[in-house]
């Protein structure tokens, strides 16, 4: 776990310290209009703060056109063109992923605020934006590191973004009948699994597409990587954990000749004569943490465990 540095200035101004301006890139989701005034309170706390603001073009223009809220002063920003101290996702996990998939490699923390529904990446309630920058404010708080994965096809980028903070997916693209994936780890036969899929996930991902299809729960910091069949024809082929610096390669056989490949919900389709290895990415997500919110508090507050449901 990495800690904030303490960003003062080194000479003091009469009786307080100058403190540095935080500048923060901000992406938020654009359907839920009736969770626009968490966006409001947030731009304006994080503007009576002296905070620079930096927002998502397609945010922008959603929150002013189409919920008409007024919006502090602010810089506007296309893609991954932005830099900042921090970066906020307002939404839901999928809002944090997508915010993820722009940070990508630049070493930005994300904090997630929690506008949706489960939210194992934004655990921030709204209730809690007030106290949470109070202590981002203050430096109390923690960076979690998150691996991220990435795909090749003939050594080559698949997507002209191909990692993955949650999961790759190679799945059937219609309604015909499952697909053969033949699965080596380090260029050593595995499994060649006929099911409709296979998720391999991070431990982030562990608690999103791959738990719904009974994969396993990983803690974040384990270095590994799950491999978790989606309705295989034989029920011994159960998910397998492996070490995350391990090279996955895959091929795929297909009565359509073609395949999808979904990286955190974004999919494209592909020929079934290419070669798929998917590693470990050269960089890592960053991950902004309250003290309070560890991950097994989180796991049993979203599972439910413990509570006596009769």
């Amino acid at each position: 776990m990495l800690f904030r540095k303490e960003e003062r200035a080194s000479h003091p101004c009469t009786a307080t310290s100058i403190v540095k301006i935080m500048k923060f890139a901000i992406f938020g989701n654009t359907y839920q209009a009736s969770k626009s005034a968490h966006a409001a309170n947030l731009l304006h706390l994080l503007a009576r703060r002296g905070a620079q603001l930096l927002i998502s073009k397609e945010f922008h223009q959603f929150i002013t056109r189409k919920l008409g809220i007024d919006v502090p002063q602010s810089t506007l920003f296309e893609g991954n063109n932005f830099d900042a101290d921090m970066a906020i996702s307002i939404g839901g996990d999928g809002t944090f992923l997508q915010a993820a998939g722009r940070v990508g490699g630049k070493n930005i923390p994300i904090l997630g605020i929690n506008t949706g529904r489960l939210g194992f990446l934004a655990d921030i309630s709204p209730d809690e934006m007030e106290q949470t920058f109070d202590e981002i404010y203050s430096h109390r708080y923690r960076i979690e590191e998150r691996s991220v994965l990435q795909v090749r096809c003939g050594g080559k980028p698949l997507f002209p973004e191909p990692f993955a903070l949650n999961e790759i997916a190679v799945l059937k693209r219609d309604s015909s009948s499952m697909i053969s994936i033949h699965t080596s780890v380090n260029g050593a036969p595995l499994n060649t699994y006929q099911a409709d899929g296979l998720i391999i996930a991070t431990p982030t991902g562990s608690t999103a597409y791959s738990l719904s299809v009974g994969g396993p729960i990983i803690v974040p910091q384990s270095k590994t990587i799950a491999l978790t069949p989606v309705a295989p024809h034989s029920l011994n082929m159960r998910p397998i954990v492996i070490c995350d610096d391990w090279e996955i390669g895959l091929s795929v056989e297909s009565r359509s000749h073609n395949f999808l490949v979904a990286i955190d919900g974004r999919s494209q389709t592909c020929e079934e004569n290419i070669r798929l290895t998917i590693a470990k990415a050269p960089h890592t997500i960053k991950v902004v943490k309250r003290f309070d919110h560890a991950f097994f508090k989180t796991l049993r507050a979203k599972m439910m465990w413990g509570a006596d449901v009769r």
